[in-house]
C-alpha cells in the first residue's frame, strides 16, 4: 500500500486528531466532514476503533502499511517495556521525526523532504533515509549548503519549546536525541493499545 497523498486536512477531521501537529485542521470544525459530520452518532464497533487507532498513528508518522506494520513486529522483539511503547519509541526514532521534533521543519512531511534532498547530517555524514534510526547522542544537523535555507529559518523561529528528550542548538543548527522519551511525552491522543489489540488480531 502506497503513502497517503490525499487531502491531511479532511483526514485528520475524520480522525479527530491534527496529523499536521498544528492543530489547525481542527481549530475552525472539529467535526467529521461531509453534511453529517457535526451531527454524526454513528457507533464504532470495537474493531473499527482500533482501525482507527492504527490508522492515526500511521498518517500521523506518515508511514505507509508494510512499514508500519515490520516496525511493529520489531517492537514486539524488544524484551523491555511494553509492546505499544516500544512502538511508539520507535517511531520516535526515525531521522525524519527527529528532524522535526528539532524544529527544523514545522510538519513532519516537510522534515521528510529535508531528509530525501539530501540536506540532513547525522554525526556530520549526509543521510537521505528518512526512516534512519536515530541513536540518542547522535548529532543531527544541516549540510553546510542547507544552512540558509528559508524553510530550515522559518521553522526554527515559528519552533516555541523542544522536547525534553531533545537538545538543539539554534546557533548551529544542531541537535540531538539526549534520550529515549517516556510515554507521558509522546503523543497524548493515541491509545497505542488499541493499536496492539488490532494488529494481534491480523498477524
Amino acid at each position: 500500500m502506497s503513502r497517503y497523498t490525499g487531502p491531511r486536512w479532511k483526514l485528520s477531521r475524520r480522525l479527530g486528531i491534527s496529523l499536521s501537529g498544528t492543530g489547525k485542521e481542527l481549530a475552525r470544525r472539529p467535526y467529521a466532514p461531509g453534511d453529517h459530520g457535526p451531527n454524526s452518532r454513528r457507533k464504532i464497533s470495537e474493531y473499527g476503533m482500533q482501525l482507527r487507532e492504527k490508522q492515526k498513528l500511521r498518517l500521523m508518522y506518515g508511514l505507509n502499511e508494510r512499514q508500519f506494520r515490520n516496525l511493529f513486529v520489531r517492537a514486539g522483539k524488544i524484551k523491555e517495556g511494553k509492546h505499544g511503547v516500544n512502538f511508539m519509541i520507535l517511531l520516535e526514532r526515525r531521522l525524519d521525526n527527529v528532524v522535526y521534533r528539532l524544529g527544523l521543519a514545522t510538519t513532519r512531511p516537510q522534515a521528510r523532504q529535508l531528509v530525501s534532498h539530501g540536506h540532513v547530517t547525522v554525526d556530520g555524514k549526509r543521510v537521505d533515509i528518512a526512516s534512519y534510526e536515530v541513536e540518542p547522542g547522535q548529532v543531527i544537523g544541516l549540510r553546510e549548503r542547507s544552512q540558509n535555507l528559508d524553510i530550515v529559518n522559518a521553522a526554527i523561529e515559528a519552533t516555541v519549546a523542544h522536547p525534553a528528550y531533545t537538545a538543539f542548538d539554534a546557533d548551529a543548527k544542531t541537535g540531538s536525541l539526549v534520550r529515549l522519551p517516556e510515554r507521558d511525552e509522546l503523543e497524548p491522543d493515541i491509545d497505542e493499545a488499541l493499536v496492539v489489540e488490532y494488529y494481534n488480531q491480523i498477524l
